[in-house]
């Protein structure tokens, strides 16, 4: 079982703090978790920070082991990231694509294994029929899927995954859920999942981390993670949490709000709501 944790992460661009004292309780695999939040609240950062790639202050573990004192070539074999830039639009086939990304961080697998690991990805995410077809003959969309796969295929024990949906229709959005949540029960691995679309991850999350003002607003169930008044607090809209006919929460939005109340966020709503998960 696969376990992160997150203590006081500080993140700044020069003297500007983008992300401020977010902590998490211990995420225990299998689970997936939605990151939530408006523009430019340090979602992306948020991920970045986990793979490693941006520097930070505080402390993330995975399986208590630093992140930050990972050697490169283990902490890239353990934690896959798909940034929200597509593949480059190159003549390289997809199903190349994918070979190389799988062999870049698993030099411990032959060939074979790496070609049947290629093999197995784009069966299971559908795409058999795109694997030779050339990358800038692609669409945005099926592009998008060729990185979920360059993921997949290098088998890590946690995803990081930033707006993999964006470029898709809703087939293909449900189908990224179903396959992610089948590979994370497997592995009993962890997936951190940005996302735009409050409703996808209010159904398809086991837990939603909502970020405001660069703070971690809530943590928890999705039914305990957001509000009413979450919602005005950090989008600026006016809406409701309604229940599903299968008592899943969903959200409406009835319009902006007409004033945002832009006041920090408090620490005991932090530790409030870390008690969800």
């Amino acid at each position: 079982m696969t376990t992160l944790r997150v203590d006081d992460l500080g993140l700044s661009y020069g003297s500007r703090a983008v992300l401020e004292a977010i902590s998490l309780p211990a995420l225990d695999g299998p689970a997936l978790i939605g990151i939530l939040g408006p523009n430019g609240v340090g979602k992306s950062t948020f991920l970045r920070a986990l793979a490693g790639i941006n520097g930070f202050s505080g402390h993330v573990a995975l399986d208590a082991e630093s992140v930050s004192g990972m050697p490169f070539s283990r902490r890239v074999g353990l934690i896959g990231y798909l940034p929200q830039e597509l593949p480059q639009a190159t003549t390289l086939v997809a199903y190349e694509a994918v070979i190389s990304a799988c062999r870049a961080v698993r030099p411990d697998l032959s060939t074979a294994a790496v070609e049947q690991a290629a093999e197995e990805v784009f069966d299971r995410l559908g795409i058999r029929h795109l694997a030779f077809e050339r990358l800038n003959q692609l669409s945005g969309g099926q592009r998008q899927m060729i990185g979920l796969a360059q993921v997949v295929v290098r088998k890590p024990a946690v995803m990081l995954l930033d707006e993999p949906t964006s470029s898709l229709d809703l087939r293909w959005q449900i189908a990224v859920f179903d396959v992610v949540r089948a590979i994370i029960a497997e592995r009993a691995g962890l997936c951190l999942m940005a996302l735009h679309d409050i409703n996808l991850a209010l159904r398809h999350c086991d837990y939603i981390a909502l970020f405001s003002g660069g703070r971690l607003l809530s943590f928890g169930l999705p039914a305990h993670a957001m509000t009413r008044e979450r919602l005005r607090r950090t989008y600026g809209i006016d809406g409701r949490i309604e229940l599903s006919s299968d008592g899943r929460p969903f959200a409406i939005a009835d319009g902006i709000a007409a004033s945002i109340d832009d006041e920090s966020i408090s620490g005991n709503e932090q530790g409030e709501n870390r008690g969800h998960g």
